[in-house]
């Protein structure tokens, strides 16, 4: 193992993840043919022991050396080297090289009946395939059918765009200079968003922890993500006050209701709060509100938007979660200056939204579909997230602790120091459960022992039988860690 005295020190006050920077020596080992294709890596283990580093750095950098298509896990045998190094041609590997700071979701195995924490999504269960049907039959018989399929505005099917800002209007969230940008989904708007108001090098302050889509997103933009802790109350604003005054970032992105990955909401004596920090500042405020509508249980609390006279809130709003995934449906809601900007973003990337699914969409909300389904969402919602406290009170060891979210699809779960997530996820595979650890949510604090339960799309009696099988692994893995601390010294 010659090269791994080509290695050079990692540098741990870099904002540049460690698991990153070893991924990218091990790289350039593999490009340039010091490591030739069919060698065996180290184990993750032994090059930890080896480095001095923790093994879950180690796991990440091999990760992303898979994802990339430079090593494979075989399974009981090790990793290996599975491409050559070339000196000529067009390298795709280098060329398609990502640069985001999160590392690529694990893979969760088909194979049997896996009960799968991980994808923050409603239940395919629940929907209501008969009333869609007849949604698409009546979309299908209309008279102007040949309109709804040609190209339309890249503002959004305009029926639809209308009805959304109507409704934005009537419930006091959108201001006399605003107009509304139908997207495909909030993701395309951040995105949008990004493109209009980031240069490489800009600051963004985000929650941390906060969901891979959005850190993947920004980070891919060359933006420097300035973190800010998320607790029982949501953003920590003495921390957000400090950093508009050291950072002055160019917009923060913050989720209200039913944050993802904690589950936790901002009060509403925060939310006026942080309105006028970010007014004082001049910095603009995206208000992710994917998950608004997905409150069962306590009192609605007044957006952003409908709170900021001032008009420095966008807010961005999807069918997704309250609806159907598969119909990529969102928009945003702003100043008209932005809304144009971001309409001729829209149209350089894709010309058009899919005017078929929002015509659709309105016909289902049109006909009061969509409100009757979004009660059986709502009273599947609140079984489910019962059904995962419970769960979690039940079956989780002692010291285990969890946020008690009042709606959305996710809860946060810290487990008891010093198990690391990342490590007891195989080990809870091999049960047939499966969640997201923290490192995938982080910014720029660390919680080795958080992970996340998305409850959304189990049925309770999938959600009980997970957790409990979870409760075992984690038990196991605290009574390892008691059996392996050092005895202490007679003396």
């Amino acid at each position: 193992m010659l090269w791994l005295m080509d290695l050079r020190p990692l540098d741990h006050r870099s904002q540049y993840p460690l698991y990153r920077q070893l991924y990218e020596q091990i790289a350039e080992q593999i490009r340039s043919g010091r490591l030739a294709k069919g060698e065996r890596l180290p184990a993750t283990r032994e090059l930890a022991g080896l480095l001095g580093l923790n093994r879950t750095t180690v796991s990440a950098a091999y990760e992303q050396l898979e994802t990339e298509g430079l090593i494979s896990g075989q399974v009981g045998r090790g990793s290996f080297v599975c491409r050559e190094s070339r000196n000529a041609g067009v390298d795709w590997p280098s060329l398609l090289e990502r640069n985001e700071s999160a590392p690529a979701n694990p893979k969760v195995s088909s194979a049997g009946e896996m009960i799968r924490f991980v994808t923050s999504s409603p239940s395919g269960a629940l929907f209501p395939l008969d009333e869609v049907r007849t949604t698409c039959r009546a979309v299908l018989a209309r008279d102007d059918l040949a309109d709804i399929l040609q190209l339309g505005s890249p503002g959004g099917y305009e029926p639809l765009r209308r009805y959304l800002l109507e409704t934005a209007r009537r419930q006091g969230l959108a201001l006399t200079g605003d107009d509304l940008i139908v997207t495909n989904g909030c993701q395309q708007a951040l995105d949008l968003i990004g493109r209009i108001l980031l240069r490489p090098g800009d600051a963004v302050a985000v929650e941390d922890p906060i969901y891979p889509g959005l850190k993947n997103l920004l980070t891919g933009m060359g933006a420097r993500l300035i973190g800010i802790p998320v607790g029982n109350d949501g953003l920590d604003l003495t921390l957000f006050e400090q950093a508009l005054r050291r950072e002055r970032p160019r917009f923060l992105v913050v989720t209200t209701d039913f944050q993802n990955p904690t589950g936790v909401t901002l009060p509403l004596s925060a939310r006026r709060a942080l309105l006028e920090l970010a007014h004082a500042s001049g910095v603009p405020v995206v208000e992710n509100d994917a998950y608004g509508e997905l409150r069962y249980h306590g009192e609605s609390l007044p957006p952003l938007k409908q709170i900021d006279r001032d008009g420095g809130t966008v807010l961005l709003r999807s069918f997704s979660k309250v609806s159907f995934p598969g119909l990529r449906v969102g928009w945003a809601l702003g100043p008209k200056p932005l809304m144009e900007r971001l309409r001729c973003a829209k149209e350089a990337a894709d010309l058009h939204t899919d005017q078929l699914s929002q015509a659709v969409l309105l016909e289902f909300a049109q006909s009061g579909r969509l409100e009757a389904h979004r009660a059986r969402v709502l009273a599947a919602g609140a079984e489910r997230l019962g059904a995962t406290l419970d769960a979690c009170r039940r079956y989780l060891p002692t010291g285990t602790r969890w946020t008690q979210p009042e709606g959305g699809m996710n809860l946060w779960v810290r487990l008891p120091a010093p198990l690391d997530a990342s490590e007891l996820l195989p080990r809870a595979q091999k049960e047939g459960v499966a969640f997201l650890p923290g490192r995938y949510f982080e910014v720029a604090r660390r919680e080795p022992g958080a992970l996340r339960l998305s409850f959304a799309g189990l049925e309770p009696e999938q959600i009980r039988k997970g957790v409990e099988t979870l409760g075992r692994v984690v038990a196991g893995a605290m009574e390892n860690a008691a059996d392996a601390e050092p005895a202490p010294a007679l003396v």
